[in-house]
């Protein structure tokens, strides 16, 4: 299959209960990597509602918590595509099903905390809100 054809053959929808195991399966070597927090299976089950996945011929091959803080703050977090579908756009279809879903839920602003600056720029994030508004974070632990 070329890059075009996968990329419109894969479905983004909102996790379901039979998601789990896939969704902990498609993490895991990003969590290796620590590219990604490690999530507990209960954790895991507790943001099913918060999860939105990427799949293909009933194959999860990535996904993406919203996380809902507040009616002001949602963070999107933990977006991972397997790497062999990476560079096709999932990963940006992710993100604004996310956006969508804050939208839906009336929340006012969306965050990402990122290394991967450039990618969430492309989907619209910025690092200042209106007014000149920045996120300034205090590390209280020395490791991950």
């Amino acid at each position: 299959m070329s890059k075009q054809n996968i990329s419109t053959d894969v479905t983004i929808r909102s996790a379901t209960n039979d998601d789990l195991d896939a969704i902990a399966a498609c993490i895991e070597p990003f969590v290796a990597e620590k590219k990604i927090l490690r999530r507990t299976f209960e954790e895991l089950q507790s943001l099913i509602p918060s999860y939105v996945v990427a799949e293909v011929s009933n194959k999860i091959i990535g996904c993406v918590v919203l996380e809902v803080y507040s009616p002001k703050l949602a963070e999107v977090r933990s977006l991972v595509v397997s790497p062999e579908y990476g560079g096709r756009g999932i990963g940006k279809r992710l993100v604004t099903a996310c956006v969508e879903k804050a939208k839906e839920q009336g929340v006012f602003e969306v965050m990402a905390i990122t290394s991967e600056d450039l990618f969430f720029q492309s989907c619209g994030f910025d690092f200042t809100l209106p007014g000149e508004k920045k996120a300034l974070f205090f590390l209280t632990r020395s490791s991950m």
